[in-house]
């Protein structure tokens, strides 16, 4: 018996599935309510969407209609379609189940139902009536923000779905389904374990509907990734799997889902944005709030996903418009979730076996190799050679560093808005954590590491023991080259602390300088590179290579805090005299190594880019020699 498809539910995601269904033939009801329900009624639903087969982008399609359970007689076959908003499943799916299926004497419970919502609860809602629940990660970028109107700007394709029996398991129903939605112009991938795929699709609708009372701006992008890096971390807690379908790598094919201007009705926001603006309910309890929830039944905390879920409530409350809050509200919610005295830095280094369990198991960091050294040209050549599965090659001298030249140092520091270009070709999205390595200790791979945390990401990680750790461990290689789905990262200069030559010899006056080059460099019995011997008045001699054991891995914190405090620093960044650490080398490479063994010791410093390189060609800078 060929499937009617009863969607409940006629906003964005449900008109534009019924009106895609209608088009390929397959028998639809759109159940509807309220004004939306009227507008349907009168006038049919206006469906507007570019269609190389149809000349008129702008249609009014003669759905049939219902405004509830009452007006639908249903019969064996149908597929319950649930579209609705999270906050009305319970209710919802309580008015449908026991509804008469005619004939055959049975109930809805015993009808599939589709769900196609946003967050992880509607399936246990589903699941407690509905014996056969299809679950559905939705990738469609409609809007409805007027009633009886929906506007579909993708073309050939109107969306896609990941789909699967829930929880898990395989089914028929799941497979018949996703060959109608595939007849209507649908991506469509039958998963058997959906509900991996559904807790990623979470992490990515924890920023994306911040739109609902943020305007944008760079601490906007700053608390999107901060919302994902705490929910990954309170998922680890609750040991809830994720399928990242944030990578792009998921074996969908997206290419056909094109989207397209549709003049005088631009998408204006995410769906959070579209029901502020229509004055209706809000779905934040089942987005970030879940986060929030886990967090609390797993003895965590989610205070970032609490603050939004809370703002979030409380504009659909008060009747707010979307973006209502201000920068001063964002910066101080962030602040109020940032960790006292350096703990925000103290997570610099990942362990060879738990680095390979996140790319066996999921979600897998992005990971780059950053195979450089003084002196060795053929980085890339080490990496094809081997490196760790999908791992991308990052060129130092030319992406992680500007042109060098005069006092900028041999390696300055890059524009952001390069950096950025940069960091997407190595396919870095908001909220996804990094991992960075080389195949020396770690000196190489810190630059890419302070870089990133510099630029605004807050989850980025060192392998400890670098690539030799990964090889002592007995994990695999791969060879050849690695081109990522690109990334959606946004960078913002600025957010780790850096001195410039004025600063350095301030720092070296009034605090401590560390100067993080071989001893014999420091004293100026050698110079391989720069054009003067010695090193900067003031500094103190502290080698980056003794952060390191006799195994190339970092010293433990508390060795390090041993180490530095005889250099003359604290904890909290506080040397004698009071003020802050400040770290230079030959082109500020091998100092983001000395910084990041500082921050294992819970000691914030400020890297003087520049370094030696710098230094030293300005003529009207001193140098000092000697220990």
């Amino acid at each position: 018996m060929t499937a009617r498809y009863v969607i409940i539910g006629a906003g964005a995601v449900g008109g534009t599935v019924a009106a895609q269904l209608h088009d390929a033939g397959v028998d639809v009801v759109l159940v509807a309510r309220g004004a939306n329900l009227a507008a349907l009624r009168a006038d049919g639903l206006r469906y507007l969407r570019p269609d190389a087969d149809r000349p008129d982008w702008d249609r009014r399609l003669p759905l049939p209609v219902a405004g509830g359970p009452d007006e639908v007689d249903l019969r064996p076959g149908d597929v319950l379609v649930l579209s609705a908003k999270s906050q009305d499943t319970e209710a919802l799916v309580a008015q449908w189940a026991w509804r008469p299926v005619h004939p055959g004497g049975t109930a809805a419970e015993q009808l599939p139902i589709l769900l196609l919502q946003n967050g992880v609860e509607n399936a246990r809602a589903a699941l407690r009536r509905f014996d056969t629940v299809i679950d559905a990660v939705v990738i469609i970028p409609s809007s409805h923000s007027t009633p009886g109107t929906v506007v579909s700007p993708g073309a050939p394709l109107a969306g896609a779905f990941y789909l699967g029996r829930a929880p898990r398991g395989e089914s028929e129903a799941a497979e018949r389904i996703a060959a109608d939605l595939r007849r209507a112009q649908f991506a469509v991938k039958v998963v058997p374990d959906v509900e991996r795929w559904k807790v990623g699709k979470l992490l990515g609708n924890l920023a994306y509907n911040l739109d609902a009372v943020y305007p944008p701006s760079a601490a906007r992008d700053r608390l999107g990734a901060a919302l994902v890096t705490e929910a990954r971390t309170v998922l680890a807690a609750a040991g809830v799997e994720v399928t990242d379908v944030l990578t792009g790598d998921t074996g969908l094919d997206l290419s056909g889902l094109v989207l397209h201007d549709i003049p005088g009705h631009s998408r204006q926001g995410s769906s959070t944005w579209q029901s502020l603006a229509r004055g209706a309910t809000v779905e934040s309890d089942f987005l970030n709030g879940e986060i929030a929830l886990l967090a609390r039944l797993h003895g965590t905390s989610a205070p970032l996903n609490a603050g939004v879920q809370r703002r979030i409530a409380l504009a659909a409350l008060g009747g707010s418009s979307p973006g209502g809050l201000g920068e001063d509200d964002l910066t101080a919610l962030l602040a109020s979730a940032s960790p006292a005295d350096g703990d925000s830095l103290r997570e610099v280094l990942v362990d060879a076996k738990r680095l390979h369990d996140l790319v066996a198991t999921g979600p897998a960091p992005v990971l780059l190799d950053v195979r450089w050294a003084l002196g060795d040209p053929h980085g890339r050549e080490h990496y094809l050679a081997g490196h760790l599965p999908g791992a991308v090659y990052v060129d130092l001298d030319t992406e992680l560093a500007a042109a060098p030249g005069g006092t900028a140092g041999r390696h300055p520091l890059p524009a952001v808005e390069d950096l950025q270009r940069a960091a997407r070709r190595w396919g870095v999205s908001a909220g996804r954590p990094v991992v960075v390595y080389d195949d020396n200790g770690g000196l190489a791979a810190a630059r890419a590491w302070w870089l990133l945390r510099w630029a605004g990401l807050s989850d980025v990680r060192i392998l400890d023991g670098a690539l030799g750790a990964w090889r002592e461990a007995g994990f695999p290689l791969a060879t050849g080259d690695v081109v990522p789905a690109p990334g959606d990262v946004v960078l913002s200069a600025g957010h780790l602390p850096t001195l410039d030559a004025d600063g350095a010899a301030r720092t070296a006056r009034d605090g401590v300088l560390l100067d993080a080059r071989a001893a014999e460099r420091f004293r100026g019995e050698v110079e391989p590179v720069d054009p003067r011997a010695g090193h900067i008045p003031g500094a103190v001699s502290a080698p980056t290579g003794d952060n390191l054991d006799e195994h190339g891995r970092f010293l433990t914190p508390d060795r390090l805090r041993e180490r530095f405090a005889a250099l003359g620093t604290s904890a909290g960044g506080q040397p004698v005299g009071g003020q802050p650490v400040g770290v230079y080398c030959g082109s500020g490479v091998t100092a983001a190594h000395e910084i990041a063994a500082l921050a294992t010791a819970g000691i914030e410093a400020a890297l003087y880019p520049g370094s030696w390189s710098a230094w030293s060609a300005d003529p009207q800078r001193p140098a000092a020699t000697g220990s």
